[in-house]
Formats: C-alpha cells, structure tokens, sequence
C-alpha cells in the first residue's frame, strides 16, 4: 500500500534580509521565487522574512536548505533560515512560560528559534543571573525571552544565543509570532 503525505503549513523565518540595506528582497520576488518550488498558499508578512506556505510533509532541515539555496541562485547571497510547521508554531504560542503571569509586557516578549537543539551541556553554561533583569528559558529548539528594557536593549539577542549554543538562530517579537500563527490557521480554514 502507498502512504501519501499530506499538506502541511510551514512558516520560513530568514535571518538578516532587508536590514540597513543589505540583503534586500522585494517580498513579490521572494514569494515568486517560492512559487518555483512548487509551494503553494505562499503568502510573506512584513519586510522582514517571514514567508508562508503549503507544500507536501518534509523535514524541516531538507526545506530549510531548499529555501536557502534557492535565495543563493536567486538573490546571490546566503540568508540563514529557519523552519517550523504550523503546530510547532501553535505550540510556541501556547507554552510560552512567561504568560500569562507577565501579561501587559507582551511587546517585551520574544522568541529566538534554533535550527537544532543544542543539548543540555551547553544550555547549563548560560549563566541566567548575568543577564538580569533580563530573563530566558530554553525550552527544546525554542527561547522565550522577557527583556523589560527591550530587545534594543538585551545582550540576549540571536547572536549570542547562536555562539554559545552552537546553532543558527532567527529572533521573533511576540507580535510576529502571533500573527503567523493567525495567518497559518486562516490555510485551514479557507
């Protein structure tokens, strides 16, 4: 008997294009350049890199280097990506440990997302108090971040996340999160 794959949502969140002019890409080029891989629904949300879209279950890892090496052919530069389908994206939102209790900071909450777990040894070298009044929790492939002062403001960024734990990582306010979690569940409904 043959399995079929079903159609899955998967929201791509590219790391550093259209910022202070470097790597730009017009979002009707990037949902084009999408297109010609056959996805479907394709659909971005803000300048930023957040592109949406259906396509056939795969490994997030295989589409996060598709997507890569098509921006490479297409735009001539490389742009870290990263991969997570809708339910990833649903759980996200709910398992964020800094709500409800800190509700009325949303706009201080953010998640950086990690292409791979990084493993307990190395989430123990992260010293929490230094960061004060900062706070993270690593939770599997995803950080919660409440940054009182803002993300402006943080040592915390995706940066340091990518050296210390050893894997490339895009960060995402609350409001973002919400909103393609809002965009990916209007697929199933439409």
């Amino acid at each position: 008997m043959r399995k079929f794959k079903t159609v899955e949502t998967f929201i791509a969140l590219l790391r550093g294009i259209n910022v202070s002019g470097k790597n730009m890409i017009s979002m009707k080029d990037l949902e084009s350049s999408m297109a010609s891989l056959k996805f479907t629904n394709i659909r971005t949300y803000i300048q930023s890199g957040n592109i949406l879209f259906s396509t056939m279950g795969k490994d997030a890892a295989l589409l996060e280097d598709t997507i890569s090496k098509k921006i490479r052919s297409d735009f001539g530069f490389d742009v870290p990506v990263v991969v997570r389908n809708s339910s990833e994206l649903k759980k996200i939102k709910n398992e964020n440990p800094f709500l409800p209790a800190k509700t009325g900071q949303e706009e201080r909450l953010h998640v950086t997302l990690l292409k791979d777990h990084p493993g307990k040894e190395l989430e123990v070298k992260i010293e929490k108090e230094k960061y004060l009044p900062d706070e993270f929790i690593i939770s599997g492939r995803e950080i919660y971040l409440l940054c009182p002062k803002g993300y402006g403001q943080t040592k915390l960024t995706k940066t340091f996340f990518e050296n210390k734990l050893k894997t490339g990582a895009t960060t995402r306010n609350w409001k973002t999160i919400c909103k393609l979690l809002e965009i990916a569940s209007s697929f199933h409904s439409s």
